[in-house]
């Protein structure tokens, strides 16, 4: 997102992009070309049966509609009852025990305008956000330092915008020290470790800090509330790499908690933070409540059956049944944010979505950042100032923005919570069994099966007639023509 936000990328930029979303659009469909380890049956190991909408969507079983007369193909799963957690019974048990590790992951952001390029780069040389195939593998990290290099202007400004760097890593930091803290508080000794995908601290020396202090068990919480193959899963996928190749790391058990936006504690502070901001508004009753999530390619939820956007539904329709307990009626809407490239991204588009209300005479407008519970460059400059001036110009008069959560206690409570939780399944082969979460947890490399093992379906080479495959061939010869064109553009005319 920090390297494809701005709405006046240069056109050379845009053609440039062309060529990553030519490999982008299939590079993380169900994780399914990294590791690839045991080809045993992972959904009997996991206990997993019918409660992963990826693996059902192409029946779309259905036991009717759901609130607001959305079908998200799984009501069963869905709708399954909240409980609350007991936690408390669990950390009873953790006095006298040896320390816990916890696990923190997130995305990372340049901490200095120096910083920037080599982020970008850091970023662009992932395979997960750019795949290429075989023979040009090797040119991964040419491309990497080219599109680098051009992007680094644009995203220096945003940033320079915002203070001069992203607060991400301090705020993370933040979080594990609550996290710790409310653990203690809980009975339960514990060492929480922040490891970033693409800044430092990078998730391999957060690695080597566990297994210097002598963690053997460890659980890892991705900062992502709605699973992703494009965010915690490529962060797994690292984890898995790490554990394959250092011997080291056999004797530490561990369990991942992939999916958390169901948990009542989560869904009451997101909640909190709606009321309160929603009270600053000059018309509470007419303002519309306007969820933002990070968007991510449409063939992921299609072709990969990546669970982001069922997950996203139903956090929202969740946080919406909590408002509307409180006596909050206001009318929500969901959008996708941050989108890139000539693919079709989830919608609606959040720029589309802000001139449509606007359109329609809306006049006050509450943003709620849904997918992010940390303060960044997509929320502090994409939200906050190119999506409120877009506003503006739609006619929308009245605008209020929902903090992310960071480190509000209801949230580092509910946490601390979801680590306990997870505590009892460390080492062991099955996962999390919480009826709400339609991904299920366990450890890594169980994880990444679960994805390479799904729904690996070759493209057809050569089918007669108009089809998805032709769509997709066609796409791509026109993706390779674009590419082409800005590679000449780039060496005829250096910038």
């Amino acid at each position: 997102g920090d390297w494809a936000m701005a709405p006046n990328r240069p056109p050379l930029m845009a053609t440039a992009l062309a060529f990553l979303s030519l490999f982008v659009s299939s590079s993380k469909l169900g994780i399914r070309d990294g590791l690839r380890s045991q080809r045993a049956p992972v959904l009997s190991r996991l206990g997993v049966k019918s409660r992963i909408p990826y693996l059902q969507r192409k029946l779309r079983l259905s036991t009717g509609p759901m609130e607001g007369g959305r079908d998200l193909g799984l009501r069963s799963t869905l709708a399954a009852p909240e409980v609350e957690t007991e936690s408390a019974a669990i950390a009873s048990q953790a006095e006298g025990e040896e320390k816990l590790g916890v696990l923190m992951l997130n995305l990372g952001g340049p901490e200095t305008l120096d910083d920037v390029e080599p982020f970008l780069y850091n970023l662009f040389a992932d395979p997960d956000i750019i795949r290429l195939p075989g023979p040009l593998k090797t040119l991964q990290p040419v491309l990497a330092r080219l599109l680098s290099s051009s992007r680094a202007p644009k995203s220096r400004e945003a940033y320079k915008s915002i203070g001069g760097g992203s607060p991400l890593r301090r705020i993370t930091e933040e979080q594990a020290q609550a996290l710790e803290d409310a653990l203690k508080e809980k009975g339960q000794d514990s060492k929480v470790y922040v490891a970033m995908r693409y800044w430092k601290p990078f998730t391999e020396d957060s690695i080597e800090r566990i297994k210097q202090d002598g963690v053997k068990k460890l659980v890892i919480l991705p900062l992502y509330p709605q699973f992703s193959i494009s965010t915690s899963g490529s962060s797994l996928r690292l984890l898995a790499k790490i554990f394959k190749q250092d011997r080291q790391l056999g004797d530490l058990q561990h369990t991942v908690i992939p999916s958390w936006y169901q948990r009542p504690g989560y869904v009451r502070a997101m909640s909190d933070l709606i009321e309160q901001e929603l009270a600053k508004m000059k018309n509470t009753d007419k303002t519309e409540i306007f969820f933002s999530a990070h968007g991510v390619p449409k063939s992921y939820v299609e072709e990969a059956f990546d669970p982001y956007q069922d997950e996203m539904e139903h956090c929202v329709q969740l946080i919406m049944k909590e408002l509307r307990r409180r006596g909050i009626k206001n009318h929500e809407t969901l959008a996708y944010q941050s989108r890139v490239g000539p693919v079709e991204w989830l919608q609606p588009y959040t720029e589309d979505a802000i001139k449509d209300l606007g359109g329609k005479g809306v006049n006050d407008l509450l943003v709620v950042p849904i997918s992010f519970v940390n303060e960044h460059i997509e929320t502090l400059e994409e939200i906050d100032m190119e999506y409120r001036e877009l506003a503006e110009e739609a006619g929308i008069e009245n605008w209020g923005r929902v903090p992310a959560l960071n480190s509000y206690p209801g949230f580092i409570e509910d946490l601390a919570d979801a680590v306990l939780d997870a505590k009892p399944y460390i080492g062991a082969i099955g996962g999390i069994n919480d009826a709400e979460s339609l991904v299920p947890g366990g450890g890594v490399e169980d994880l990444i099966d679960l994805y390479d093992n799904q729904n690996e379906q070759p493209l057809t080479v050569w089918e007669w007639g108009w089809n998805r495959n032709a769509e997709t061939i066609n796409g791509r010869i026109a993706m390779i023509a674009l590419a082409a064109l800005s590679l000449f553009d780039l060496v005829k005319y250096p910038w």
